[in-house]
């Protein structure tokens, strides 16, 4: 049962967020705030309007064009315009249904929405964006459905809406008559049915949402039920692998024994595409033998010449030292180099492809279905009716499936080979020649004088950010109803001003991003520009302290702009006991980051006194997104935040040696592993202190990079400036 009255319809649009409402939030922080420093900071960009803004606008003209049915036998499936992959949308999406539809959790079903490109901008996932986007349509279609159900009931009984309930799946009249959704879907479904306008519940009335729920998924992953990309059932479709060039993006020139390997056991055809040179076999087994017997002679990629020295001298020329230190005023230089990183999902890159002469479908991970069907069905050369794009449940991204090449590459593979294929990347492949986040530079000077400080600069100078995954069409969209100085920004730039901001009165406050492009494929990764960002201004933020002879906690807490920030940082200095004795060679380290109107501060505590093994034992973390929906799914977002954190800061990292990362496997991309993560972690979500959530996923990772970095820092008595601390190339590499 779909479909809203017109009425409703428009009522929800007017309530959408608007920039007004925007703006608004950004002038409180100017009113006077109990704790707040003498110089105060004006409001940044993202505070009068950051990304998941947006989204929003972008999104409201088809936030109403939702799918909710009702079966006769009572279950409810709701098909969701986003991605899940392992985040818990699912999971969160079933909460705001089961709610507002008074049914038990364990009724709903969330199935994944295929591309659909009357949705414009309204299938993108990503940006902390999903239950911002989501919390108002989805309860409001629930909230439909509840009433079409009732009225159907009021019309099979003869008795007025107002006097009937409804509870666990069933409609109640005051005589005791009942009826089960199920009985009542049809009826409801009349487009002739008088319904009255419905709205969503107050939350002062919510049951389950706010309460912690277990994912709806989790016994279905952990006993290998659920699909996946690779286990989709496709009849003919045989497992296919790419051998790639020995550098990033190089090209095929000849294949000099491809008749000798289309002999070898098993294989079905060798066809060459713009990626590389792909294998189809009967088995993977026999595919993976026969691309390692391939001889290719490569052409020469973009960025052949370039190894991290060279990369770091390019960042280092497009952001240059100030030319001459403030006069007469104390002040804190310091400059940070981050490394290339990779995406590394536990499910490497994979896809289904099934291409014919007259249509296509595709199966894979996409958190941009609509610009992976646009693109794939201008590639074949068909149009988009005659393209399906099924969006699979994926294992992890963090940012990396917002591109499509696997579903891109597999089209081609097929259309090729004239048959349907299975497509996987290996983890070598996945590492060396998936995207990665930009390596990036960093220049700040703050000044200060008297106990305050006075001004605080801070650029940035990355490797170009590829942004072409539907992203970037969002922001063009709503461009125009940015404030002046944002709009006219590149779209590099736009992306920092709408998710970078001080959280802190430190004075005249500036953040400025410069980007240098390099042939290197790069993606959006976790926190995108905010993790190295706000990790590097983290970590100065301690050093200030230490300058003016100030505590940590103390400093941020006098410097912070609002009580709601205070509080959370209050929570992780009691809970994690702050300022607690330490042995020589272990500290504690605090932080706090603010995004996407949520807040969270992290306190940490690391031993370095195995130089070998140096690892985080404790950590503490509080977090506000303002209203949550579960709590639960919160708290494993900020530790994958902190397991984030924890690999990019102390050990993983990519080595670009000619034009090709060195590491091609979790055992040389040295992301933490069990040992590595504390035995000691606890989250604590703020009970609810707003109307609407805020963004959560990108939310853990930058306050944990600055807590573990300080905590560092105070052991060793150094001061951190390359990421991640320790990069040796400590393996042999792969063969290119």
């Amino acid at each position: 049962m779909t479909g809203r009255s017109r009425r409703t319809f428009l009522s929800y649009l007017v309530a959408a967020p608007t920039l007004a409402v925007a703006t608004r939030a950004g002038a409180d922080l100017l009113a006077p705030q109990p704790a707040g420093a003498v110089v105060p900071s004006l409001p940044a960009p993202a505070d009068l309007v950051d990304l998941g803004d947006l989204f929003k606008l972008a999104g409201a003209p088809t936030s109403g064009m939702l799918v909710l049915t009702v079966g006769t036998d009572g279950t409810v499936r709701f098909r969701l315009p986003r991605e899940e992959v392992g985040q818990g949308l699912t999971t969160a999406v079933a909460m705001l249904v089961a709610e507002e539809l008074d049914l038990p959790l364990e009724r709903v079903r969330v199935d994944l929405e295929d591309a659909r490109p009357e949705l414009v901008f309204n299938q993108l996932t990503g940006s902390s964006n999903g239950i911002r986007s989501l919390y108002d349509p989805v309860r409001q279609t629930a909230a439909t459905a509840r009433a079409r159900l009732v009225a159907a009931a009021a019309a099979r009984w003869g008795l007025p809406v107002a006097g009937l309930s409804t509870a666990a799946g069933v409609v109640r009249a005051p005589d005791g008559r009942t009826a089960g959704y199920g009985s009542l879907a049809t009826a409801a479904a009349d487009p002739g049915l008088v319904v009255l306008g419905a709205g969503p519940k107050p939350a002062s009335a919510h049951r389950l949402v706010g309460t912690p729920v277990n994912r709806i998924d989790a016994r279905a992953m952990v006993t290998g039920a659920l699909e996946y990309t690779l286990d989709v059932d496709v009849p003919g479709a045989k497992p296919c692998v790419v051998r790639r060039p020995p550098t990033l993006g190089g090209t095929v020139v000849q294949v000099t024994n491809a008749a000798a390997v289309r002999a070898l056991p098993g294989v079905l055809d060798v066809v060459t595409v713009p990626t590389g040179v792909a294998v189809v076999a009967e088995t993977f087994g026999q595919a993976l033998d026969a691309r390692a017997a391939l001889q290719v002679r490569w052409g020469p990629g973009p960025a052949d010449q370039l190894s991290d020295e060279q990369i770091r001298t390019k960042l280092r020329a497009a952001n240059p030292p100030p030319l001459l230190p403030p006069l007469l005023t104390p002040y804190v230089d310091a400059e940070f180099d981050f490394a290339f990183v990779s995406h590394a999902p536990l499910e490497t890159n994979s896809a289904v492809a099934d291409v014919r002469e007259d249509r296509a479908e595709i199966w894979a991970g996409l958190k941009s279905p609509i610009v992976a069907k646009e693109t794939i069905a201008a590639e074949l050369g068909l149009p988009l009716s005659k393209v399906t794009v099924h969006v699979v449940q994926a294992g992890g991204s963090f940012g990396r499936r917002l591109f499509f090449d696997a579903a891109l590459e597999a089209a081609r593979v097929s259309r090729a080979c004239r048959r349907p294929v299975r497509l996987m990347w290996t983890r070598v492949d996945d590492t060396r020649h998936g995207r990665m986040r930009p390596a990036t530079h960093h220049r700040i000077r703050a000044t200060y004088a008297l106990g305050e400080v006075l001004s605080f600069e801070h650029r940035v100078a990355a490797v170009e950010t590829d942004f072409r995954h539907g992203l970037g069409e969002i922001l063009t969209a709503t461009v125009a109803k940015l404030p002046l100085g944002i709009g006219n920004a590149t779209l590099a730039q736009t992306l920092f001003l709408t998710t970078v901001k001080s959280p802190y009165h430190f004075g005249l406050t500036t953040q400025s991003l410069t980007e240098v492009p390099t042939g290197i494929p790069t993606g959006s990764w976790r926190s995108v520009y905010s993790a190295n960002t706000r990790g590097a201004e983290e970590i100065v933020v301690d050093e200030l302290a230490q300058r003016l002879g100030k505590d940590p906690y103390a400093f941020r807490r006098a410097f912070l702009k609002t009580d709601a920030q205070r509080a959370v940082l209050d929570k992780v200095a009691t809970e994690g006991q702050w300022g607690r004795p330490m042995p020589a060679g272990c500290a504690q380290g605090i932080a706090f980051h603010e995004e996407y109107k949520s807040r969270t501060a992290c306190l940490v505590e690391i031993d370095t006194r195995d130089p070998e093994h140096v690892r985080v034992t404790r950590a503490v973390v509080a977090v506000d997104v303002g209203r949550p929906v579960n709590p639960r799914g919160l708290e494993a977002q900020m530790i994958g935040g902190l397991t984030d954190a924890l690999s990019t800061t102390l050990r993983a990292g990519l080595h670009l040696d000619k034009g090709l990362p060195l590491e091609g496997s979790y055992r040389q991309f040295h992301w933490a592993t069990q040992r590595d993560t504390p035995r000691d972690v606890k989250v604590f979500v703020l009970p609810a202190t707003g109307d609407e959530p805020g963004g959560a996923g990108e939310l853990g990772v930058p306050a944990a990079v600055g807590a573990i970095a300080n905590a560092y820092a105070r052991a060793t008595g150094t001061r951190p400036r390359r990421f991640p601390l320790d990069f040796d190339v400590d393996f042999t590499p792969y063969p290119r």
